[in-house]
């Protein structure tokens, strides 16, 4: 068995470099990476790899890796429900495997036999009991995890999966946002239509799409244009 010899200031160390990263205002990809970075170097893995479900596909991707294997980094992509992951995912609960290349779930025995891999350690990525993806920890030689780490890692696994959740909402904010922007700004417009041509609402509203539809500009952008003209006719 490989002793990590890991002491336990180097994972606090690790924990607060990742909770002050999340803390900042950096972007999530550069949040992600530093997460699997900071992750390797702290449990002294081989190779980390952080996966996220693509809702669109149902695969599971890579989004971050320490890795410059090119064979580990270009693997495809795996279906949700598939090998270790599989059971990670469909349980909520880490597993962990002793010998990838003697598993026979395990997806990439090829890619762990040329790359050196030995145990892993796969994690979940849960929001509210909702799992979204992995975080995987290699080692190049036998090694049994013990609480601690398995410990340390579910935790880092946490702070990665609500910087994510975190991310997502406010994106979703800033869209729900926009669309209610963009509908006050056609509702204002389609009055100024209405007022100033003496059409109908519907009509109003089916003139600022053709506009918007023959010019290739946006509903907001047109609706724009009609209230900044109106207003400088008021100058």
């Amino acid at each position: 068995m490989e002793n990590l010899n890991i002491s336990y200031e180097e994972h606090i160390k690790g924990l607060t470099k990742i909770s002050n990263a999340i803390a900042s205002d950096l972007y999530l990809e550069d949040i992600l990476r530093l997460i699997v970075t900071v992750t390797a170097q702290v449990m002294g893995s081989n190779i980390c790899s952080l996966m996220l479900i693509d809702k669109r596909t149902n695969n599971l991707v890579i989004r971050a890796t320490q890795s410059i294997s090119e064979d580990y980094n270009k693997k495809p992509p795996l279906k949700v429900g598939e090998g270790i992951t599989g059971k990670v995912i469909n349980n909520n609960k880490a597993v962990f495997v002793e010998d990838v290349t003697k598993e026979k779930e395990f997806k990439y025995g090829n890619i762990a036999k040329s790359e050196g891999l030995c145990s892993l350690l796969c994690v979940p990525l849960a929001v509210k009991g909702n799992v979204i993806g992995v975080l995987n920890c290699y080692t190049s030689k036998s090694h049994k995890f013990t609480n601690t780490e398995v410990n340390i890692i579910t935790s880092i696994a946490n702070q990665a999966a609500v910087a994510i959740e975190n991310t997502e909402l406010m994106v979703k904010s800033r869209v729900i946002q926009e669309e209610l922007e963009t509908r006050k700004k056609t509702e204002r417009a389609k009055g100024i239509l209405m007022n100033q041509e003496g059409i109908t609402e519907e009509q109003a509203y089916l003139k600022l799409r053709k506009y918007s539809m023959d010019n290739r500009k946006s509903m907001r952008e047109v609706s724009e244009a009609v209230i900044l003209t109106a207003d400088m006719k008021k100058l």
